[in-house]
């Protein structure tokens, strides 16, 4: 049966043998539907809701088309986050493991020269986030794209929605005319038709259907508490949960300093937990995932690096210390758990001036949240302690280099941009500047 529904799909018996030993017996409608037409040579964008197995959806086409002809450079993904491209690399390497694949992972973060040989060695296979990519096209001649059969968008509407525009055109003016293009993420229609100019030609699309954005499988609630007390009822949410279930917890925050923040706070209260976040170096960001991935560490702390993508089987809570503005990162944030037909759970904390995004996030999912029920006198017996936990830890954090490193990144954007570093740090100093003086005015006029 499980062979006989994959052979419908025209796969080679040694793929359909890789995806068993992974534990896939059988193709999920995205990858039932986008195979064939990838096999036939057409351009594709594919829509469906995350842990619906879109990566094997443009994988096992890839290397079965790859085993027919294999040379390096064959195909491209690109793919917003590091921790992303690193799972895809991952996918690619077990299934193509019996044909000797040749892969890289191409990112921030890590050294370029050894980079730079791995792409000199033609891989097979390149994974990699779009800045880095740029910077290896830009500065040096060892490689080229110009046999490149495939080009991959993962999170195509990510990639596509202007935070990338500069380092995607370099990219696009070292491709190839004649390639195929995929394209897949989980939301994907708002990009419909910018996908559209980029194919230029007959493309198929697949957008799965569903009147629902989110999963069944997923319980979604929300918490109502002041803003003030924010953290206390996070603590007090954890807690509740922890008494009934011992599953793994994503909690994910709007800033790279909240985050960090929230991770001392939480550690120090006695809720072990590793952080994930841009200012991170990437090999702790790797560590960090590495821990939470096998267990050793249950709690995860994240921005929205981790939102896309990732697949953790292990996720069984998602917490949403903040709102998302755009309905769409809270589907991305809430997929990390309920994926591949498990059970999952999604708790957002709501502060009295998240309403309006709370119903948008409702109207855009056709989905009301129900509370989850939390005694808010146990949330009054520990708001001090954690209060007090978390100044510490902004004390604490003042005196690490966390402030240098985000200059440091500041000054490279400002660079990439175009701007004098020297200049735009003295206005943003300036503005930081302003901001606390205007902080300290208010704190003295309510007192």
């Amino acid at each position: 049966m499980t062979e006989k529904s994959f052979d419908k799909l025209q796969l080679n018996p040694w793929i359909i043998r890789q995806c068993a030993t992974i534990g896939v017996r059988s193709p999920t409608p995205i990858q039932t539907n986008c195979i064939p037409p990838i096999l036939a040579g057409r351009d594709c964008i594919g829509a469906a809701k995350t842990g619906s197995g879109k990566t094997l959806a443009f994988a096992l086409p890839i290397l079965q088309k790859l085993c027919e002809d294999p040379y390096g450079i064959f195909a491209l993904i690109l793919t917003p986050t590091r921790e992303l491209a690193f799972q895809i690399a991952d996918q690619f390497a077990v299934i193509g493991k019996v044909m000797n694949l040749r892969h890289c992972v191409i990112v921030g973060g890590m050294d370029m020269v050894v980079q730079g040989k791995d792409l000199a060695r033609k891989p097979h296979i390149v994974v990699a986030t779009p800045g880095r990519l740029a910077d290896h096209l830009e500065s040096c001649n060892t490689f080229n794209f110009n046999k490149l059969r495939f080009l991959v968008l993962d999170e195509a509407d990510r990639l596509l929605g202007g935070h990338f525009d500069e380092q995607i055109k370099t990219i696009f003016q070292a491709l190839p005319k004649e390639r195929q293009n995929l394209f897949f993420s989980a939301t994907i229609t708002d990009t419909l038709e910018k996908l559209k100019d980029v194919t230029g030609k007959d493309v198929f699309f697949y957008e799965a259907p569903a009147e629902v954005a989110t999963v069944e499988q997923l319980e979604q609630n929300y918490v109502l508490c002041p803003k003030d007390v924010k953290d206390a009822y996070l603590v007090e949410t954890i807690r509740t949960y922890r008494a009934t279930n011992d599953g793994n917890i994503l909690i994910f925050t709007n800033t790279c300093k909240n985050c960090q923040v929230l991770s001392m706070t939480l550690n120090e209260v006695g809720f072990e937990n590793v952080a994930l976040h841009a200012m991170m170096k990437q090999q702790q960001r790797l560590a960090a995932l590495a821990k939470f991935k096998s267990n050793t560490i249950k709690i995860l702390l994240a921005t929205d690096v981790a939102s896309r993508g990732l697949d953790i089987p292990t996720v069984q809570l998602v917490i949403n210390h903040n709102i998302p503005k755009i309905p769409k990162e809270y589907i991305h944030r809430v997929g990390r758990t309920a994926r591949a037909g498990r059970n999952g759970k999604a708790i957002s904390l709501v502060t009295p001036y998240d309403i309006k995004l709370l119903q948008a996030i409702e109207q855009h999912i056709n989905t009301k949240l129900t509370e989850f029920k939390l005694d808010d006198s146990e949330v009054g017996k520990i708001f001090t302690q954690i209060s007090v936990t978390k100044s510490e830890a902004y004390i604490k954090l003042d005196e690490q280099d966390f402030y240098e490193k985000k200059m440091i990144n500041k000054r490279k954007k400002w660079m990439m941009e175009g701007l004098d570093p020297d200049e735009e740090e003295e206005k943003f100093l300036k503005t930081i500047k302003k901001s606390k003086k205007a902080k300290k005015k208010k704190q003295k006029n309510d007192n």
